[in-house]
């Protein structure tokens, strides 16, 4: 089974928007104080970089 472009853009989208939720997740249940917005902020970057991957499957 081969992996095409839009196969691997896939995957990778995948896994950025699962890592993305997963910070979300530690800014907000894990870490209270100000670290915390900063593991939100990256999950929210995270989320953005999934969205444009989503975008550019199909265009690559």
């Amino acid at each position: 089974m081969g992996m095409n472009k839009n196969t691997i853009l896939g995957w990778a989208t995948f896994i950025m928007i699962v890592m993305g939720l997963l910070l979300i997740a530690l800014g907000a249940f894990r870490y209270r104080d100000v670290s915390g917005w900063g593991f939100a902020a990256v999950g929210i970057g995270f989320l953005a970089n999934a969205w444009v991957f989503s975008s550019l499957k199909g265009r690559v």
